[in-house]
Order: structure tokens, then sequence, then C-alpha cells
């Protein structure tokens, strides 16, 4: 732990600005290559399944608030 804050204090010179950016675009290439893509396949199922789950949501929202639409109505009239 000591030995990092020794190394960490010898290389405290402050990089420049483009150097930064370029270690950063360096440093976001190197994790977009670890990356696992999904497949078309994969990408469609998803998608499918996203579709699926909120025409479900919207029905079930409608049906409540038809519910309680009614039920504020016959409390209401």
């Amino acid at each position: 732990m000591a030995d990092k804050k020794v190394e960490a204090k010898k290389g405290s010179g402050k990089k420049s600005w483009f150097s930064r950016v370029k270690q950063y675009w360096k440093d976001t290439a190197a994790e977009l290559k670890k990356v696992v893509w999904p497949t078309k396949e994969q990408t469609r199922n998803n998608t499918v399944v996203v579709i699926a789950v909120v025409i479900i949501a919207a029905i079930f929202m409608i049906a409540v608030d038809a519910i309680f639409g009614g039920i504020i109505g016959l409390l209401v009239g």
C-alpha cells in the first residue's frame, strides 16, 4: 500500500490536456474490444420482449385508469 503512494507521488507531474485526452481514447478503445456484442437474433428477441412488456404495461394502466375513473364517476355523479 505504501509503495503505491510512493509511486503515485513520483509520477504526480501534471500531464498535458492532450496526453490525458489521448489516454482516455486509448482506454476507451481497449474497453470496447472487451465488449461482447449481441447477435442480430438476440437483439431482435430482446426488442420483441421489450415491446411486449410495454404493451402489457399499457393495457394494465388503461384498465386501472378505467376502473378508478368508473369508481370516481360513481362517487361524484
